[in-house]
């Protein structure tokens, strides 16, 4: 067996750009060099840690010169934590580069001309925006590189916080996240802080064995908190001695339930939250509607910009009360109650069947009376049949996960021959691709990039598509057909 060959060192590399994932790039040789955790501006070695045939991917060895647009990151687990990459870049660049991947994606993948690029609509609130954070226990603390060439001998220690990017076994433990409102942080760190002391065991994701597994901790505009414990099996002692002690300490938490999961993964999907203290669910007003908010609900981590979203979208699709919409991917129906009042009818699908019922609920708490939901595989649900029992849709909302919209569901789009798509995305190259092969009989009018993440690379954008073909994809309508 061959030696493996010893990758380079690359000195004094400026960093000139930004691109896929949010890493940084610089140009060597001809080759493109991917690195995370500069920006651009900076002067560093590079060590490639990998090589493709069209470009390399590399870590940081050393710093020659900081970029002048470099600030300082707030958070002390920055550089470590996956989380919030783009900490160390002013929040003007941060936008910048969004629209830019925006631009880029819907050029270069989506083959498109973008008549009205509208400004991309910043966030706010650039740091205590989300509603919902989950952390994971484990018994295999993720150790610095200062730690681990120290030569001291580290025994597994415990650890309640984040992934390390890429590896499922190792946590990071997280003292504090800027990402969500207090009491979070204090919860996180009480929890930690009881469990040690009464030698609780942490999950153990190799032998998969341990006590205590995740903790997950939903809050609403109004300061009311949701917190969900996950246990790996049932200790019941033990189990009522931890959620007592969050109740006794955390007046915040009106709402508070237990999961006991025993699977492999820790996907909460097919388990049973179980309440043992409070109320069933958290509500959010949003633009003069109200929204329930339960254990296993999916609703938009930054409230403020989802109510940005959703106005886009409606002021996209121009209804004027007697169009049939269809919302696509409708979640909990948030898209779907916020633009009924102005359509005749309008119908979602989701594939989540608890997000579904959710979606109901929603609209019979605020009295609409003109949506209907169904739960199912979309692929499978919009069917020519399903579209003659319902009605032809005359503007179609999607907003599908990131890997975007199966090609059946493009399908029967193009069959269904709406007069507006209005498609928003949380990744601007799977939406670019769904529009290039959807431009056989649409055509882009406007887009609206909007930043829901702030300090990570992460872009929404709202593509209104009107009917009306470009001139380049006779061929992609051809690839859905055949």
């Amino acid at each position: 067996m061959g030696r493996k060959k010893d990758l380079p060192l690359l000195e004094k590399v400026t960093i000139t750009d930004i691109g896929a994932e949010g890493n940084a790039l610089a140009r060597v040789n001809n080759l493109v060099v991917f690195v995370p955790m500069v920006i651009p501006g900076d002067i560093i070695d590079i060590k490639v840690v990998k090589k493709r045939k069209k470009y390399l991917e590399g870590r940081i060895v050393k710093f020659h010169e900081y970029s002048p647009d470099r600030i300082s990151p707030r958070c002390r687990h920055f550089g470590i934590c996956g989380g919030c990459k783009w900490q160390h870049l002013p929040y003007e660049l941060q936008l910048y580069h969004k629209e830019k991947q925006v631009r880029d994606s819907l050029q270069r993948i989506g083959k498109t001309e973008i008549p009205c690029f509208l400004p991309i609509k910043g966030s706010d609130e650039q740091y205590l925006y989300r509603n919902k954070l989950e952390f994971t226990f484990s018994d295999r603390r993720w150790m610095t590189r200062e730690e681990i060439e120290s030569g001291n001998r580290i025994e597994k220690e415990n650890a309640l916080g984040f992934h390390i990017p890429g590896l499922y076994d190792k946590i990071l433990d997280i003292e504090e996240c800027h990402l969500q409102p207090e009491p979070s942080n204090r919860i996180r760190n009480a929890v930690r802080r009881y469990v040690l002391a009464n030698k609780m065991s942490f999950f153990d994701p190799v032998n998969h064995d341990g006590f205590l597994r995740n903790l997950i901790i939903r809050n609403s505009i109004d300061g009311k908190v949701m917190v969900i414990v996950v246990f790996f099996h049932e200790d019941e002692e033990k189990r009522t001695g931890l959620l007592d002690h969050i109740a006794s300490q955390f007046p915040e938490v009106v709402s508070l339930f237990y999961i006991i999961n025993s699977k492999w993964n820790d996907s909460l999907v097919d388990q049973e939250p179980l309440l043992y203290k409070g109320k069933k669910y958290l509500y959010e007003d949003m633009n003069g509607l109200r929204f329930r908010i339960g254990p296993k609900s999916f609703y938009q981590t930054n409230i403020l910009q989802a109510l940005e979203l959703c106005r886009i979208a409606r002021e996209f699709a121009g209804l004027t009360g007697k169009e049939t919409v269809y919302d696509l991917y409708t979640g909990t129906g948030t898209i779907a109650n916020f633009v009924a009042g102005q359509a005749r009818k309008v119908i979602g699908i989701e594939y989540i069947t608890e997000a579904i019922n959710d979606a109901k609920v929603n609209s019979e708490i605020n009295g609409i009376t003109n949506t209907a939901f169904f739960a199912g595989d979309i692929k499978e649900v919009l069917t020519l049949s399903f579209i003659k029992a319902n009605g032809r849709p005359d503007v179609i909302i999607t907003d599908p996960p990131r890997s975007g919209m199966h090609e059946d569901v493009i399908k029967a789009i193009l069959e269904s021959e709406p007069e507006k798509i209005v498609y928003v995305s949380c990744n601007p190259a799977t939406q670019a691709r769904d529009i290039l092969l959807l431009s056989g009989k649409y055509s882009v009018a406007k887009v609206q990039p909007v930043d829901m993440f702030p300090q990570t690379h992460h872009v929404e954008n709202v593509a209104l598509l009107i009917a009306g073909a470009t001139e380049n994809t006779d061929i992609q309508v051809e690839q859905i057909e055949n």
